[in-house]
């Protein structure tokens, strides 16, 4: 399929996804496996580039994929790259919790009135099913070690605030229309794929430690996280949105319960597996960030289970980067 989207040849059976945003960290791991997938014979990629990169789509360039290049801003690109789609995979945003302090307004625009624009769409051409991206750090500083999908949110960001906000409209959206729509609460995302992002603590350290850099924790390095590898993290969207009658909740948190970690312990676990001796070096701050320790009880329902461990994950990006084999991955 062109960039026009005229049709170069025949298209295969099944059904045809739009990924908003498939040129960004988890949507260059979601697309190839859509190609891959028997139920579905055409992928749309809405991205503005803004971020991405289309290098991010190597190898996933043919007939079976349909680009627009596009804002979620702007309705009518939305609404042209929704036309004859069955599901819609909404993971276009503006991402990195911290940085989003100083930019509320883009954050709002891109993350809750693009979330509005993909769900109006989607309802106006009858979409089958709706899967949008939510996050894990909407829970905020949370003391329990229980959290689930009805915890209460306190969300200390504008990213988490839009995310909370984005939760809001699809629970408005699933009573305008008849669509099945479940928003994936994405803990912290580590791992090699073609967009990878090295902002994110797992990714961020083993590149440090591979330069040996000091490992820099913010805090005393107390803060829950969990975590969940990219590909992982791919498959969720792509079970959530191509069988989403096993996907009934409105919400999931999407990790593993084994993926909770304390900061300090991703640095060791990172001079473990880099097999160095680095400085681990603890910065005082007085906004340490989010904490949360979640229960994964709820997808557990869904039969979907992480394949991926820290410790692999941690390998394979070191892998990558050195252009040496990863061991026991």
């Amino acid at each position: 399929m062109s960039e026009s989207g005229e049709d170069d040849g025949e298209r295969r059976d099944g059904q045809r996804v739009l990924v908003t945003g498939g040129c960004g960290y988890i949507g260059s791991a979601l697309v190839p496996r859509l190609l891959d997938e028997d139920r579905v014979s055409e992928v749309v990629v809405l991205d503005s580039l803004a971020a991405g990169s289309p290098a991010h789509l190597a190898g996933c360039v043919g007939p079976d994929l349909d680009f627009r290049r596009g804002d979620v801003r702007d309705y009518g690109a939305v609404e042209s790259a929704t036309r004859g789609v069955d599901a819609v995979i909404h993971l276009a945003a503006i991402t990195g919790a911290a940085s989003t302090h100083d930019r509320r307004d883009e954050t709002f625009a891109v993350n809750r009135d693009g979330t509005e624009n993909v769900l109006t769409a989607a309802g106006k051409f009858d979409v089958d099913s709706v899967v949008v991206a939510s996050s894990c750090n909407n829970y905020g500083r949370a003391a329990s070690r229980d959290i689930d999908e009805t915890t209460e949110q306190n969300p200390l960001n504008p990213y988490a605030e839009s995310k909370v906000a984005c939760e809001r409209l699809l629970d408005e959206a699933v009573d305008a229309y008849d669509f099945d729509a479940t928003a994936l609460r994405m803990s912290t995302n580590y791992g090699w794929s073609p967009g990878v992002r090295f902002n994110l603590v797992v990714n961020h350290f083993v590149f440090r430690g591979l330069t040996d850099r000091p490992l820099t924790v913010y805090g005393d390095g107390s803060n829950w996280r969990p975590f969940i590898h990219v590909r992982d993290a791919a498959r969720a969207y792509l079970d959530a949105a191509l069988d989403p009658n096993a996907w009934p909740q409105r919400v999931y948190n999407v990790s593993s319960n084994e993926g909770n970690y304390r900061i300090a312990e991703i640095a060791e676990i990172v001079r473990e597996e880099l097999d160095r001796d680095l400085d681990v070096t603890y910065l005082e701050d007085e906004q340490p960030g989010p904490s949360y320790h979640v229960s994964f009880d709820r997808l557990a329902e869904t039969g979907f289970e992480t394949e991926w461990t820290l410790r692999e994950g941690i390998r394979d990006i070191a892998s990558e980067l050195t252009g040496t084999e990863a061991i026991g991955v």
